[in-house]
């Protein structure tokens, strides 16, 4: 078995916890559904462990263990905060964390049901993370871009997902996004990667934000999109007079990359229809009504 099939396992798990943290060995470990460049276990009731799996790189998790703990104490909602570092050994060659758990469901397979509580509670969070970030800070690589910059990936999956009766309406959207005025500010921090399966709610609304492995600083509207992507119909507007720093030129922006999340997330469901590695074939009606949401502009 090569390095990049090594299967993660309980028994791994707790292998490598009693080599590198046995204090921790005890309690129970079990497999949490989901992810693709990492998987996670949950560690007893407080804790999980970020293995990582299908990355190329370690960088993510990196990064992750540089940054969130900056980031972590001045944030408004729970998201994992490493306590523990595991380092590559004969076992197991790749890099793995201890994180805090942030409990709730992940959005992709939960609901928010109180639409102006998560819009105020999103607005609060992104406030409280877009602030000038340091200059050592990790810039964005393959996203975070102007949508300018992002024509080819949004041409991908707009040929591979877009129905006829609605591809002009697309179309202007994405049009639109790329003719707006570029950020002028400071780079500010930015989560990059917020999709339904990188929120959990509880009680009908938003109750943390977790994967913060594509964080970097730059432009907000990458997050600003989430305002489609996440949220119920109608709250859009809610959301960004709580946020209270997006210019014109910002919501157009955001609106245009809600657009290309919208049909990645699509595509992710077209994929998982096919049985092809990676796909996700319940993140296709959400991809559909978030895109229905960022055409009505609500």
């Amino acid at each position: 078995m090569t390095e990049a099939q090594t299967e993660i396992t309980a028994d791994l798990v707790r292998d490598l916890l009693r080599e590198q943290h046995p204090d921790l060995a005890g309690l129970a470990v079990r497999e949490v559904a989901g992810g693709w460049g990492n998987q996670m276990w949950r560690l007893g009731d407080e804790l999980a462990v970020r293995m990582q799996r299908m990355d190329p790189t370690p960088e993510l998790q990196l990064k992750e263990r540089r940054w969130l703990p900056v980031l972590a104490p001045r944030l408004p909602l729970p998201v994992p905060t490493p306590v523990r570092f595991g380092a590559p050994s004969e076992r197991f060659p790749k890099y793995w964390t201890v994180m805090t758990w942030v409990p709730g469901e992940p959005l992709d397979h939960g609901s928010i049901s109180r639409g102006a509580h998560a819009a105020d509670t999103l607005a609060g969070f992104l406030r409280a993370l877009h602030v000038a970030a340091p200059a050592e800070a990790p810039i964005a690589t393959d996203r975070g871009a102007h949508p300018r910059d992002c024509t080819d990936g949004f041409e991908t999956f707009f040929r591979a997902v877009v129905p006829d009766d609605i591809a002009a309406d697309v179309r202007a959207v994405w049009d639109d996004a790329v003719a707006a005025p570029a950020w002028e500010g400071p780079p500010v921090w930015v989560h990059g990667d917020l999709h339904p399966a990188n929120v959990v709610v509880s009680d009908g609304t938003l109750s943390g934000i977790v994967d913060f492995g594509d964080m970097f600083a730059g432009d907000p509207a990458l997050d600003l999109a989430a305002a489609w992507v996440l949220l119920p119909a109608g709250t859009a507007t809610r959301f960004f007079d709580g946020y209270a720093r997006a210019d014109e030129a910002a919501i157009r922006r955001a609106r245009g990359l809600a657009a290309m999340r919208s049909l990645f997330l699509m595509l992710m469901g077209q994929n998982g229809e096919r049985g092809l590695p990676g796909g996700k074939p319940h993140w296709g009606p959400a991809g559909r009504a978030a895109l229905d949401r960022v055409l009505r502009g609500v």
